[in-house]
């Protein structure tokens, strides 16, 4: 069974770092691209970024970009997101999305989403 699990969100203030992980487990994971989105309260879902199955290939949307980084750990079937000078803006639930199909396919499609954390950047 396909579990993704979300941690590292929290309230934090403009300007400060913050690292989520998504501990993933019931799929071989060094298989398959990552992906994480956000939704914003009120708002629709946000692509964040992706990562390939290996992680020499990262994409970023350009509201983050320069400002967080994608990793992952395959021996340790965990993704991560490094979240550096967060913004109001950053404000939204995070979620942890995997690829339908493995070995990186050329269209984006998803089938498992973890359950999400919350970051919230607040004065």
């Amino acid at each position: 069974q396909v579990q993704l699990v979300e941690s590292g969100g929290g309230l934090v203030q403009p300007g400060v770092s913050l690292r989520l992980s998504c501990a993933a487990s019931g799929f071989m994971f060094s298989s398959y691209a990552m992906s994480w989105v956000r939704q914003a309260p009120g708002k629709g879902l946000e692509w964040v970024s992706r990562i390939n199955s290996g992680g020499g290939t990262t994409y970023y949307a350009d509201s983050v970009k320069g400002r967080f980084t994608v990793s992952r750990d395959n021996a340790k079937n965990t993704l991560y997101l490094q979240m550096n000078n967060l913004k109001f803006e950053d404000t939204a639930v995070y979620y942890c999305v995997k690829d339908l199909f493995p070995n990186n396919p050329p269209v984006t499609e998803y089938d498992y989403w973890g359950q999400g954390t919350q970051v919230t950047v607040s004065s």
